[in-house]
């Protein structure tokens, strides 16, 4: 087995489990892109076995801290881990994500559950080329129908593998309907965004819809329209989502009909829209604002930042007195103390005061290493306005 010695100070050493280019004191073996490796520190001591790719700037994932090989016995024992430990926290095992990457010893590995549906993404190299592995791994532990392969996420390009949709095993997938707090919506495993719905929202539906009972609510960047419609539900006076896909919409108005709930849909460009609205005086009571990832890239976060901060702006100008601020941001790259900085500038510049009345954290079908920050990307806060100041 090849592999690679680390720098004295790379982080690999102190609890992280990525080493990057800049990190690797030198290479033996000759390691092929996609092998599986020793890591090694400066004076022989074994760091783990990684998988390996000189193309990417992170040049090798730890997934074990001795030595280990990824054949078929390994992929179940890892995927039957994982499903055993969101079995333990009470995650709807029919419908979550079963496996979160480097969160269950899986770097690049993203598998969703939507009953007897799966959808995988391979992101790494190493795992890519396995793929054939993980999905008689995954046939093996939950006896699925059908297996659809996802990897169009631009990720990808980054480990230098192509953008691709597939049935992996079985049959061609229908539309698959779900329940998520009472509200059945259709999903498109194929063609519906990322692996076909928002999962890492689902527990926050119905949290946010407790306080929709007689507000007008504004749900930006809609989607499939699951808080709009969740507020709906809730009691709201008037809802209105707003999107600017139309495949989106198409969906969000499907679901409407499939529950039997009136929302005012609008295809339009969010930012667009705000800026409408607040030369037409409008005013909400609730408004959500759950946009896409901003940024895929730290070399793209000034100017996510600064759509961040547009897009806060023009929101806390459209709330009543006392309105309320459900927000959220799923960009990898914007830190929580970013995210709130950024909210507290947004506010001076709308000369608006707020308090917060409580965090959205990241599900628990996504777990979080606490020695690998890049596990968690997913944050939120419920803001109440302060009327009079």
């Amino acid at each position: 087995m090849g592999g690679l010695v680390i720098k004295p100070r790379a982080r690999i050493l102190h609890g992280h489990d990525w080493v990057f280019s800049g990190e690797v004191l030198k290479a033996f073996g000759s390691p092929a892109d996609g092998d599986v490796i020793s890591l090694k520190d400066g004076k022989d001591h074994l760091v783990g076995s990684a998988i390996y790719n000189s193309k990417s700037q992170i040049v090798a994932r730890r997934f074990s801290r001795r030595k280990q090989v990824l054949d078929l016995d390994f992929f179940q024992r890892r995927i039957a881990q994982a499903v055993e430990y969101r079995a333990r926290r009470g995650v709807n095992p029919q419908l979550c994500r079963v496996v979160w990457s480097e969160s269950d010893g899986l770097p690049g590995v993203i598998v969703d559950r939507y009953g007897d549906q799966l959808v995988l993404q391979t992101l790494t190299l190493a795992m890519d080329m396995r793929k054939g592995l993980i999905v008689d791994a995954l046939k093996s532990v939950f006896f699925p129908k059908t297996i659809v392969e996802r990897n169009d996420a631009p990720v990808r390009r980054a480990e230098g593998m192509e953008l691709q949709t597939a049935l992996l095993f079985g049959d061609a997938p229908a539309e698959q309907e779900i329940e998520i707090a009472g509200l059945r919506f259709g999903v498109d495993l194929v063609h519906a965004q990322k692996t076909g719905f928002y999962l890492d929202q689902v527990q926050h539906y119905a949290a946010v819809a407790e306080y929709a009972r007689g507000a007008r609510v504004l749900d930006c960047f809609t989607s499939q329209g699951a808080f709009a419609l969740a507020c709906a539900r809730g009691g709201a006076s008037e809802v209105t989502g707003v999107e600017a896909s139309t495949e989106s919409l198409a969906s969000a108005r499907a679901n409407a009909s499939r529950n039997g709930l009136s929302v005012n849909w609008i295809e339009r460009d969010v930012f667009e829209f705000l800026r409408g609205a607040e030369k037409a005086e409008a005013q909400y009571d609730l408004i959500i604002l759950d946009p896409p990832s901003f940024t895929k890239t730290k070399g793209g976060l000034h100017n996510a930042m600064r759509g961040y901060r547009e897009l806060h702006v023009r929101a806390f100008k459209l709330l009543s007195k006392d309105g309320l601020l459900a927000t959220f941001s799923c960009s990898h790259h914007v830190s929580e103390s970013a995210f709130a900085q950024t909210i507290s500038d947004a506010l001076v510049d709308a000369r608006r005061s707020a308090r917060r009345l409580r965090r959205f954290e990241q599900a628990l079908d996504h777990p979080v290493l606490p020695t690998l920050p890049e596990t968690e990307y997913f944050k939120g806060v419920l803001l109440e306005m302060m009327p009079g100041r």
